[in-house]
């Protein structure tokens, strides 16, 4: 076959599998369509042609040789058609029933073969093996062939004055071979499609799945991030406008740079908040660009105390340890968590309270510690024990990323946040 001939068997192959899946679906609308088409194609092509022998509209003296002829009863029209709807029309629930209608069928036909007739309709006992095959139970296909052997060796003896016994038996043993290993392919064929299809529309599911968890990870990494953008600079600007609007009757050049560290921490804050959503937005057109920054590491702890300290809060920073040593993840962590404190401490212990900040890195442990020295007056707002809000939360699921924790308790006036992390690595390797 040449390459013009396989690729011209391309739309032909693609019509009739068209047709076959349309076919398909319409035999799982309506099923019984297809049972009594068999029933119809059976009964024009093998019962039809005998009935008109018998009533003479074709002749019947020379089909087949005398001795043939001879061998077998010759049976009135009513005797033939009451056989014939004995072997055929069980076949309308081959499908449904098939262990039923195969039984149905055989018993007619051996019934048949003990009366000496023979009939083209036999051809239904095949036909009810295949389907027996096809929709049964595969532990019942022993007893069946077994039945199937017996009928067709009584056929093979009725025969045998026409024709060798063995030869007979060959030819129909060998038709019921073909029956069966037809329906056994068919049969293996469809579990096949069926579990391709159960582990496409489980990969289908598993994939649906991730891609659900990875949006629902993204979204918690995005409110984390807006969370100690919005809530640090927020914190900072509310307590730079209470202290500019304090001092700008008693000391206007005070509530002048009030306003100046506003704006400052304001543009810082927008443009955070652009880096972050810029990541998420999809433009319809072009993509547009956006304003990207590395993330904040260790070295941006000292810019974060200045805007702090600008806003009224005293911070003490000190460092130990190879802290150079430190990836940009767990840089990262140390930054946000460092920036939900001193916020926190902001919001609670207001201007003019001190907060000690210490980062440690012993072996393969760091440590984060803040402590704050509480409001100072009275009238300050004070923490209750039992008050944790998202940034606690945040810092926590921030910390067990790398093995860690995080507490948070009072400690005299003030408050002591205490982080933990374990900087060894996952894999083992050192």
């Amino acid at each position: 076959m040449t390459t013009e001939d396989l690729s011209g068997m391309g739309p032909l192959v693609a019509r009739l599998s068209r047709a076959g899946q349309r076919l398909r679906h319409a035999d799982r609308a309506r099923p019984w369509v297809l049972d009594t088409a068999v029933v119809v194609l059976v009964f024009l092509l093998f019962c039809l042609p005998d009935l008109l022998h018998a009533v003479g509209v074709i002749g019947g003296d020379g089909d087949g040789p005398h001795r043939f002829r001879l061998a077998f009863t010759r049976l009135p029209v009513a005797g033939m058609l009451a056989l014939q709807a004995g072997l055929v029309l069980p076949l309308l629930w081959r499908r449904r029933a098939p262990a039923a209608a195969f039984g149905a069928v055989t018993a007619m036909f051996v019934l048949q073969w003990s009366l000496g007739a023979a009939l083209r309709a036999d051809v239904a006992l095949f036909v009810a093996l295949y389907s027996l095959t096809l929709h049964g139970r595969l532990r019942q296909l022993p007893w069946a062939c077994a039945v199937t052997a017996g009928a067709l060796g009584l056929v093979a003896a009725r025969v045998s004055a026409a024709v060798s016994v063995w030869d007979a038996l060959f030819f129909l043993l060998s038709t019921a071979t073909a029956a069966l290993a037809l329906g056994m392919v068919i049969r293996i064929r469809r579990a096949q499609l069926a579990a391709l299809r159960d582990r496409a529309a489980r990969l289908e599911i598993e994939r649906d799945q991730r891609g659900r968890l990875a949006v629902a990870a993204e979204r918690a990494r995005v409110a984390r991030e807006m969370h100690d953008i919005v809530g640090h600079n927020l914190s900072v600007i509310i307590t730079l406008a209470d202290a500019g609007a304090y001092a700008a009757g008693a000391a206007p050049e005070r509530g002048r740079e009030a306003l100046h560290l506003i704006a400052d921490t304001s543009r810082q804050a927008l443009g955070e908040l652009r880096r972050v959503l810029g990541v998420l937005r999809e433009a319809d057109g072009e993509p547009a660009e956006p304003e990207l920054s590395p993330q904040p590491g260790l070295t941006d702890i000292d810019a974060l105390c200045e805007g702090v300290r600008a806003a009224g809060l005293q911070v003490v920073y000190r460092t130990a340890g190879n802290i150079d040593a430190l990836d940009s993840g767990v840089q990262l962590t140390v930054y946000r968590i460092v920036q939900e404190a001193l916020t926190n401490t902001l919001k609670h212990a207001g201007a003019g309270a001190r907060a000690d900040l210490a980062v440690v890195v012993e072996d393969s442990r760091l440590t984060i510690t803040v402590h704050d020295s509480g409001p100072p007056a009275p009238a300050g707002r004070t923490r209750t024990a039992n008050e944790e809000g998202h940034g606690l939360v945040g810092m926590r699921e921030r910390a067990a990323l790398y093995g860690g924790h995080v507490s948070a308790s009072p400690a005299g006036a003030g408050w002591t946040v205490r982080a933990d992390l374990d900087l060894t690595p996952r894999d083992g390797a050192r």
